[in-house]
């Protein structure tokens, strides 16, 4: 029923047909768009070598930092972005001159100092934001090293990531299910996380062997592959949580159609993360050869 003081309804402003359905085309080519050039830069990353290769991801190691830093609220923003970044991008360059000892040693710097910039009862979240992206850089350098494995192994993390992320988006849409994660993330489903993690640690499995001069056997492969997909599946959901907390939507709107670089990269860390201190843990001779390399 129409409120008292409501105008008639011929006299309400109505939306054009096919209005709503324009403008859902309309940001979907805008998102897969965006979603072609991060792929292509991720792949061309592959391609360039190891200064170029750096550059890339410190710029996206950046801006994850600048989002953290800006998302949590905390006092003194700018001078924690600053001083946080100016940590990571000294980090990167020594990691690249053979100084890895000193690079790994910047980070917790940073993190102290952007925790006592951002004082008392933040300072846990503005230092760890220092080690959450700091730790996305120097584990795809310590990974991506290598000049025999290096770049297969950073192949086989795109391919475990993506494709658990579109494997867990297709099965949840055709299975459904109970939620995985409702109060934090609404649309995943249980369904979704297993088709998604299958798919990612076969489609891994699949690159790591099809690789040139590597072909990596495909059970230990795979096997790998389910606990860095279902990790990946988890920093999503800590990304979520993490927004849920300061009470923000996206990290920013730096990709036009999907948010931020956290919204992008939240899986990839977790990933990226695990298989570097995994490949650190075999301690084998040649670096990411402890991911690839099974007898």
């Amino acid at each position: 029923m129409d409120r008292p003081d409501a105008p008639p309804a011929a006299a309400r402003p109505r939306r054009a047909p096919g209005l709503m359905a324009r403008h859902h085309l309309e940001d979907l080519w805008v998102r897969a768009a965006s979603a072609l050039v991060l792929v292509g830069v991720a792949l061309g990353s592959l391609a360039v070598g190891p200064w170029a290769f750096t550059l890339i991801w410190l710029s996206s190691t950046v801006a994850v930092h600048w989002e953290w830093q800006r998302l949590i609220g905390a006092p003194l923003p700018w001078l924690r972005i600053f001083g946080g970044g100016v940590a990571i991008f000294a980090a990167g360059a020594l990691y690249r001159l053979g100084q890895s000892e000193l690079a790994f040693l910047l980070l917790p710097l940073g993190a102290a100092f952007a925790a006592w910039a951002a004082g008392r009862g933040m300072l846990r979240w503005a230092g760890f934001g220092i080690f959450y992206a700091g730790g996305l850089l120097l584990s795809l350098l310590s990974l991506r090293h290598a000049p025999f494995f290096g770049s297969c192994a950073i192949g086989w993390l795109f391919a475990v990531v993506w494709g658990t992320d579109v494997g867990a988006y297709f099965g949840g849409r055709l299975i459904g299910g109970p939620k995985l994660a409702p109060r934090i993330s609404p649309g995943k489903t249980r369904s979704g996380l297993i088709v998604g993690v299958l798919t990612g640690a076969a489609l891994g499995a699949l690159v790591a062997h099809f690789w040139p001069n590597v072909q990596a056997r495909m059970l230990p492969v795979f096997l790998l592959g389910l606990v860095a997909g279902a990790l990946a599946q988890g920093g999503d959901l800590f990304e979520s949580w993490v927004k849920r907390r300061f009470g923000v939507k996206d990290s920013s709107r730096l990709i036009p159609g999907h948010g931020g670089m956290m919204d992008r990269l939240d899986g990839f860390i977790a990933a990226s993360i695990f298989a570097a201190l995994f490949d650190l843990a075999r301690g084998l001779p040649s670096a990411a050869a402890g991911l690839l390399y099974w007898q």
